[in-house]
């Protein structure tokens, strides 16, 4: 991947299937999801969300398909991952599983592609529906793919979310409740031999991952909310326009959305006064309701993992 606005060539399009921890305190953190959904995912806590919200479910499923539909409207390879077997989640015990945000379990840094490790235990497995596709585009070609080792009780940690690209610039959101110091410093360590210089974000404790504060439309043009940043910009992007967004819409996932390319951007009508913003700006902007997707914490970005960007 070139970068974050690269043309979109191949991406993989999560799938829906979310079976909630039997309490919360197998997380060890509270449950990164909108602010508005805190009520509706406690009825979920040792349960399948579609046979609590089969409604819901629905929704959800149908979000990901109009996503994967617009991307192929523009040309782009749309991949998606296979779902958990009976198997696979019944294995997952009290712990419970997710397949709902292929950002996170893998990612990709120019021809390298990289398996992380996620913080939540019910997401620990969420890179098996996709290792299939990995190891069918992946392996056959000239690209590199690699693993974190096993964490332990601290890590290494480190998920997609947090992974930002421009070039050679890498910077690497660190919040504590997902990627973690090590994860930064294993990343840093595979990656500068080949060129990439590798940057540390910090992010307060209650923000997930650098996409919940940070996303990048186009060379010098970005989307940030500052509260979410509390040293500022990252290095390589000081100097480039800033559309601010607030800390509640933030926390909606605002800057959340995912450019098809420098020209083109997918967001939410929630956001249509970022989307205004954008079209002041020449960037043509295109409008999903992934209303449901919300609920747990991520949107365009989250739902979405490129195999391919490039010029």
């Amino acid at each position: 991947m070139d970068s974050e606005f690269a043309p979109l060539r191949t991406v993989v399009v999560s799938q829906s299937e979310f079976r909630a921890p039997d309490s919360a305190d197998i997380l060890g953190h509270s449950m990164p999801v909108e602010p508005s959904a805190v009520e509706i995912l406690e009825a979920v806590w040792g349960k399948d969300f579609g046979a609590v919200y089969p409604a819901r479910q629905k929704a959800w499923e149908a979000e990901r398909d109009a996503l994967a539909a617009v991307l192929r409207r523009h040309g782009v390879e749309v991949l998606r991952p296979r779902l958990f077997t009976d198997d696979e989640k019944a294995a997952t015990g009290a712990t419970g599983y997710a397949n709902f945000f292929v950002r996170d379990p893998w990612f990709t840094v120019g021809d390298h592609v990289i398996e992380g490790v996620l913080q939540f235990p019910h997401r620990r497995i969420e890179v098996l529906p996709s290792r299939e596709l990995l190891l069918d585009r992946v392996m056959p070609s000239a690209a590199r793919y690699v693993s974190l080792p096993q964490p332990g009780i601290a890590g290494p940690f480190l998920e997609g979310g947090d992974v930002l690209v421009l070039g050679t610039q890498v910077m690497v959101g660190c919040s504590g409740m997902a990627t973690d110091e090590l994860g930064h410093r294993w990343l840093a360590k595979y990656l500068e031999p080949f060129g990439f210089t590798v940057t540390p974000v910090r992010l307060p404790a209650h923000v997930l991952h650098l996409d919940c504060a940070l996303g990048l439309v186009r060379d010098g043009l970005l989307i940030a909310c500052r509260d979410r940043l509390p040293d500022g910009l990252p290095e390589p992007l000081r100097g480039w326009e800033v559309i601010e967004v607030s800390e509640a819409e933030a926390a909606a996932m605002a800057t959340n959305g995912l450019p098809i390319d420098s020209d083109t951007y997918l967001t939410d009508p929630e956001f249509s006064r970022v989307g205004a913003e954008l079209q002041d700006r020449g960037v043509t902007v295109e409008y999903l309701d992934l209303s449901v997707s919300r609920l747990f914490g991520g949107a365009f970005r989250c739902s979405t993992q490129p195999l391919l960007r490039a010029n």
